[in-house]
């Protein structure tokens, strides 16, 4: 998630001592989004309060005095915001909330949960699978939206909302696999496979077979940790079959027209999300603007009620994102990210072996607090004038720690926070603390499954 700041040029020299106060912020900023239940404090409060203090104290310091005389009608932190990333946020609510009353998003997940013939485990393969390639190939805030909305309908409908806790982080951490699986699922991946010269085809071929591999096993944690089994006796399996027979999909469909219009809308949704980035004049707009016009061409819908929609709009979530760009910018000045990239980078002197699977681990867990693209970008900038000299799992190493470092924290991507608040939202507890202890087995997983893969990509690449 964030901004690609590629600004290691153009900061001034900065005092380690300031460079640590800075850090010292970020820190904070993560420690109390620890306790924001102990504290009785939103998300957005406490990354407003981080981006308050990081640029007073950026000012004191200087470290943004490059940027004080800077031309343009734009304050230079509200720049730092990534607003594609809230237009994707936005744009994807509106557009999900306004279609979901033409009932298709209803529809959808009544005849999946009747093919699964309401078997509770064959519907968690079927959402994360769906997660997974949702991800890889339109977005993952995209992908958690519309993926969450689904998930919460089917549950409900078999009377099994106890699972739903499980089913919502475990899609979650699946938004964080998908996106490993082609070159252009997320930033740090068009980013790193751009400096290590790795084609669209070559990324796939590589990374499909972990993408396989991880998604099978998350779902199986998921069920050995969230107690979701298969319909065993034939007994459960009648109940499910006399259940599922009283689902009408069409229950929800007030409107044919206005169904089968969102369906159209719908699918050309999909497609150009999927395609943005080869679609003349729409590839210079970005996933944002897309985003952004689906979901406002929806409101036309509901023309003359569009505060009806607005107030459904989760503004904790998008302010939360716009403040921490803000604290991420900062630290980027400060050359925190600096810090942390030299510190990753440094590790190669571990050796041919130790090296990549320690760059592995470190920027996993430095991602997991911090915006894994400019620190993406920081090691890329780092490692590209010796591109030719290293290992080509010293870049996966890279790539895989970047990405699932997000499945870490509940801030470690986008696309986890965009759960979490759905989580939120359906009144289920599950505080920072909570997330980190259901999601360590599934992130340690990963990391682990990951560290065998690039430790054989080495002895074959």
């Amino acid at each position: 998630m964030g901004m690609l700041y590629l600004l290691t040029d153009t900061v001034s020299e900065v005092s380690q001592g300031v460079t640590l106060l800075h850090l010292g912020i970020l820190i904070l900023m993560v420690l109390a989004l620890a306790f924001e239940e102990k504290i009785h404090a939103n998300k957005s409060l406490i990354t407003g309060i981080a981006a308050i203090l990081a640029l007073i104290v950026g000012e004191l310091t200087g470290v943004l005095s490059i940027l004080n005389g800077k031309e343009g009608h734009v304050p230079f932190y509200i720049e730092f915001i990534d607003w594609g990333v809230i237009a994707i946020i936005l744009g994807s609510s509106l557009f999900v909330e306004v279609t979901s009353k033409s009932g298709i998003f209803s529809w959808l997940a009544i005849r999946l949960t009747k093919l699964t013939k309401g078997d509770p485990y064959r519907l968690l393969v079927a959402y994360s699978w769906m997660t997974v390639l949702f991800s890889a190939f339109l977005n993952n805030v995209t992908a958690m939206i519309i993926v969450g909305s689904l998930t919460v309908v089917s549950l409900e409908k078999l009377g099994k909302r106890e699972m739903l806790l499980g089913f919502l982080l475990t899609e979650g951490l699946l938004t964080n696999i998908g996106g490993l699986l082609t070159l252009i699922s997320s930033v740090p991946n068009i980013i790193l496979g751009n400096a290590a010269s790795i084609s669209f085809i070559t990324f796939l071929y590589i990374s499909a077979p972990y993408v396989i591999i991880a998604t099978l096993l998350t779902i199986f944690i998921a069920r050995r940790n969230f107690g979701i089994k298969k319909l065993e006796t034939e007994e459960e399996k009648l109940t499910a079959a006399t259940l599922i027979e009283d689902f009408d999909e069409n229950d929800g469909i007030e409107s044919r027209p206005f169904f089968i219009l969102s369906w159209g809308i719908f699918i050309a949704f999909i497609i150009v999300l999927a395609t943005t980035d080869v679609i003349p004049y729409i590839k210079e707009l970005g996933i944002g603007f897309v985003a952004m016009a689906f979901g406002v061409s929806m409101l036309l819908k509901v023309k003359s009620n569009t505060q009806s929609i607005y107030g459904k709009t989760d503004w904790d979530l998008i302010l939360f994102f716009a403040f921490l760009f803000i604290v991420i910018g900062v630290m980027e000045y400060a050359q925190v990210l600096h810090l942390i990239g030299g510190f990753v980078a440094g590790l190669l002197d571990l050796g041919e072996t130790g090296g990549p699977q320690a760059l592995l681990w470190a920027s996993a867990i430095a991602s997991s607090v911090t915006d894994n693209i400019p620190l993406a970008a920081m090691l890329a900038k780092t490692l590209e004038p010796m591109a030719g000299e290293l290992q080509a799992n010293v870049w996966w190493s890279i790539i895989y720690g970047c990405n699932l470092g997000g499945n870490i924290t509940p801030i470690g991507s986008a696309s986890t926070v965009v759960a979490v608040t759905v989580i939120a939202r359906q009144k289920l507890k599950l505080g920072f603390i909570g997330f980190i202890k259901k999601a360590i087995p599934f992130a340690l997983a990963h990391l682990l499954l990951a560290s065998i893969y690039v430790f054989i990509l080495g002895q074959f690449l």
